[in-house]
């Protein structure tokens, strides 16, 4: 019997080497099995019908997050979008998030509004630079993920904790010595779509520290996902530095939207550090006041965090600190607690100035 290997399958059917593993790793084409570390296929294996749901792939080419993050939006867009200005005041074309993370806010405006100029930011330099790989260099990123993919997949439990283990350290390496090119930008999202629970941490050292999950097929290489993300991305001024910095961006045609690190609930409940940085009730307060700055200007702004009433009804750190907005409370998840009873509804405040 002939074989053919994933990557000719795939080119024979017209569909991703990825589809071709997926396939395989769920016994849908008899007679597929791994030699070495790859899958091999009958050459007369027809391709088998898609389950996946109809209009997937549209979907899939929308803009959106290309990282699991922690403390991502996409839970409260719907709350969020309702203050989105655009459409209602014609003369906010400009959109600002200098705390971007996960970007689930500014995809979903690219994908609605026209925006005449964006401008991300993050102090996480490893972060900034998968934004910039995207915008910039999406084919050799695609192409060295789906490498990495087609090596991690096929494994074994000990060879793909072996393979994680390698990329991690290589990750570190590079963050130490402020390499910023593709291949750091695939070990991001590598590292990201394989973890434990999508985590991005590290160290007082600066070191990227989270271990392995457990994900039988996790989908490491979206090409679709990159190439729509790339393209909403190209007019994006993408900065690594202090939010501060976006004061010469900012103006009165400016939206602003700030998601900085929340403010911890209990003294025990900061779980991770995205840097080695850390956001006290001080740059908290820094924040606050610089919003003032912006607000003076005219921009409009929405900003979310934690309440502190979840846990303290006389905790009023907040609206003190923003005192001069409108403070709203929202229903959300708690999506991170080492006890899974503990995940549920919590307040969490967004705070406009319009």
């Amino acid at each position: 019997m002939k074989l053919i290997s994933a990557k000719e399958a795939a080119s024979k059917w017209d569909i991703s080497q990825r589809r071709v593993i997926a396939l395989c790793s769920e016994g849908r084409i008899p007679g597929a099995q791994i030699v070495g570390n790859s899958w091999v296929i009958p050459s007369s294996s027809k391709k088998p019908e898609d389950a996946r749901t109809k209009g997937s792939k549209n979907k899939a080419s929308e803009a959106k997050p290309f990282l699991k993050w922690a403390g991502g939006k996409g839970q409260l867009l719907s709350e969020i979008s309702k203050h989105y200005p655009f459409g209602n005041n014609v003369h906010i074309k400009k959109y600002a998030e200098p705390f971007v993370g996960g970007g689930a806010v500014l995809f979903d405006i690219l994908n609605k509004h026209d925006v005449d100029e964006v401008y991300i930011s993050d102090i996480n330099a490893e972060l900034i630079n998968t934004y910039k790989t995207i915008r910039d260099n999406p084919d050799e990123l695609i192409d060295i993920l789906k490498n990495m993919e087609e090596e991690y997949l096929p494994t074994d439990a000990d060879g793909r904790k072996k393979f994680y283990l390698e990329k991690r350290a290589r990750f570190n390496d590079l963050k130490r010595n402020g390499v910023h090119d593709a291949e750091a930008a695939a070990l991001m999202i590598f590292l990201n779509r394989t973890c434990f629970n999508g985590l991005y941490r590290v160290n007082r050292s600066g070191d990227y520290n989270v271990p392995m999950g457990a994900y039988k097929n996790p989908q490491i290489c979206n090409e679709d996902l990159l190439l729509a993300d790339s393209k909403k991305l190209q007019n994006a001024n993408i900065v690594c530095g202090d939010y501060k910095e976006s004061t010469s961006f900012i103006d009165e045609n400016t939206f602003v939207y700030f998601d900085p690190p929340y403010r911890p609930l209990t003294k025990t409940a900061s779980f991770t550090s995205y840097t080695e940085h850390l956001f006290d009730d001080n740059k908290q307060l820094e924040l606050a006041k610089y919003v003032q700055d912006l607000d003076n200007k005219g921009a409009l702004i929405v900003i979310s965090n934690s309440d502190p009433k979840n846990t303290d009804e006389n905790d009023n750190f907040f609206d003190d600190a923003y005192s001069n907005q409108n403070i709203r409370r929202v229903a959300a998840n708690r999506m991170i607690n080492s006890n899974s009873e503990a995940r549920g509804k919590i307040n969490e405040l967004l705070i406009t100035n319009f």
